[in-house]
């Protein structure tokens, strides 16, 4: 009997990494978020350092219990995609952040709102999707969830092109320019990322429904 509860708690373990996993994703898009509404971006560029630390040592323990785990509650290379997947959300979090170090004179008086609005949106949504995989029987719920995601990437995709309508205009100085089509397509990024990690757990579900 200890034995069989060991297993099963090693499986489980697997399920709160994955969440942790999504928490940090959803953190590091939470400190971007501050970092352009902030005036001392290379603060909020040391938060986020600190923050990526944390999701690859979560993946390098995701990696290890692997090695030593023989029962699992999910398929190892289910849960190998979903800890990849959930990885490039910070990942890509931290290219943007960079770059908004590098080029924060040039944003001032630029309207993030929507973009920050629907990244804040699909974070959240992936992070509550990842918590759903310890109960699969609300397969309705995931695919609303999953839903969302696509809507969101969709909206993204049409602030892009409203976007680049306005650059083309002309009425930004050519580095400005630059600098914010730059930001806007990292930001869109962040959002195509979230819907690929919720694409891995609508795959999960379903092949475990």
């Amino acid at each position: 009997m200890f034995s069989l509860q060991l297993l099963f708690g090693k499986a489980d373990r697997f399920y709160q990494l994955l969440e942790d996993a999504a928490s940090e994703a959803h953190e590091s898009v939470r400190l971007v978020i501050e970092m352009i509404k902030s005036p001392a971006p290379a603060k909020g560029l040391d938060d986020l350092t600190l923050a990526r630390r944390k999701e690859k040592k979560i993946a390098e323990q995701i990696t290890a219990e692997l090695v030593k785990t023989f029962v699992t509650g999910l398929e190892r290379e289910d849960i190998e995609a979903l800890s990849l997947a959930l990885r490039k959300i910070p990942k890509t979090v931290e290219k943007l952040a960079e770059r908004i170090n590098l080029g924060h004179q040039h944003i001032q008086g630029v309207d993030f709102n929507r973009q920050i609005e629907i990244m804040e949106q699909a974070t959240d949504v992936v992070l509550t999707m990842v918590k759903q995989l310890r109960d699969m029987k609300h397969l309705e719920k995931i695919h609303e969830l999953n839903t969302k995601l696509q809507y969101l990437e969709n909206e993204a995709d049409r602030l892009m092109g409203d976007l680049l309508k306005d650059l083309y205009s002309g009425r930004y100085e050519a580095t400005k320019a630059m600098v914010i089509r730059d930001l806007f397509e990292l930001m869109e990024k962040v959002i195509d990322r979230c819907r690929d990690a919720g694409n891995v757990v609508m795959h999960i579900v379903l092949k475990n429904s």
